[in-house]
C-alpha cells in the first residue's frame, strides 16, 4: 500500500480503523511521518498505544477512540488517509467517505484496502469482519468507485488484488506447515479458536469468486 503514494516526513496521516496499530507504526518508521489512528474499540486503542510506546514511536504515532462516521477532527487536518479492511463493517459508506474527505486537505490522498462482493457464489460466515451476514456490509468494486466520487474524491486506481492475496495465503500456510510463526496473527489474537474458520471462509470465497480483495487510490478534489 505504501508504494502507491508519496509520503513526506512532514505529513500527518489518518489511519481509519487502526486496530492494534501495526500499519501506523510501520508507515511512521518507514517515512518518519506523524500518524493518528482512530478506532471504535477502546481495547484496540489501548493495545496500540502500549505497543507504540514499547518501540519508541509514541511521539509520532497516537491513537484515539472514535467513530469513523463522526470523527473528532477539524476540516482539512490530514495530508493523507488510509483504511485497511474496515469498510466491510460499515453500512453507511457514503457518510464514511464524506467524513474522510472532510478531514483531508485539498488534494489529500486516500488509500483503501477492502474486500468487496464478487459476481459468483454466496459468502459463508463467520469471516474476520462479521460473525453473520447481518453484520456484514459489503460493497462492490464499482460501488466503491461511485461512493468515493459522490463524496468528493477523484478515483485514480481500483485494483483487483486477488492474486496477491492468494499468494500471501499460500506463503502463510507454508510457513505454518514448517513450524514457523505466520506473518499475520491479528486475526488469531482477536478471534481465538474461531480464527481458522473465518480465514477458511474467506479463502473459499476468493476461490469461488464471491469475494474480491481490492486496493483503491483516490484524491480529494
Amino acid at each position: 500500500m505504501a508504494a502507491v503514494v508519496a509520503v513526506r516526513p512532514t505529513d500527518h496521516l489518518l489511519d481509519v480503523g487502526s486496530g492494534f496499530g501495526g500499519p501506523a507504526r510501520w508507515l511512521s518508521a518507514r517515512f518518519g511521518c506523524r500518524i493518528t489512528g482512530i478506532d471504535l474499540t477502546p481495547e484496540f486503542c489501548a493495545i496500540a498505544e502500549h505497543l507504540t510506546r514499547l518501540i519508541g514511536l509514541d511521539a509520532r504515532v497516537r491513537f484515539q477512540v472514535g467513530d469513523a462516521l463522526a470523527m473528532p477532527f477539524e476540516d482539512g487536518t490530514f495530508d493523507g488517509a488510509y483504511s485497511m479492511f474496515v469498510a466491510m463493517n460499515i453500512a453507511d459508506k457514503a457518510r464514511l467517505h464524506c467524513e474522510i474527505c472532510r478531514v483531508l486537505k485539498s488534494g489529500g490522498w486516500l488509500v483503501l484496502s477492502e474486500i468487496v462482493r464478487g459476481t459468483d457464489g454466496d459468502v459463508m460466515y463467520p469471516t474476520p469482519w462479521a460473525a453473520t451476514a447481518a453484520q456484514s456490509f459489503l460493497s462492490t468494486a464499482e460501488g466503491t468507485r461511485r461512493e468515493l466520487r459522490s463524496a468528493g474524491f477523484e478515483v485514480e486506481l481500483v485494483k483487483n488484488d486477488l492474486q496477491r492475496a492468494l499468494d500471501f495465503g499460500a506463503r502463510s500456510r507454508a510457513m505454518v506447515e514448517r513450524g514457523e510463526k505466520p506473518p499475520y496473527r491479528a486475526n488469531a489474537l482477536i478471534h481465538g479458536d474461531a480464527a481458522g474458520a473465518t480465514l477458511a471462509n474467506v479463502a473459499r470465497a476468493y476461490k469461488d469468486g464471491s469475494l474480491i480483495p481490492i486496493e483503491v487510490v483516490a484524491r480529494k478534489r
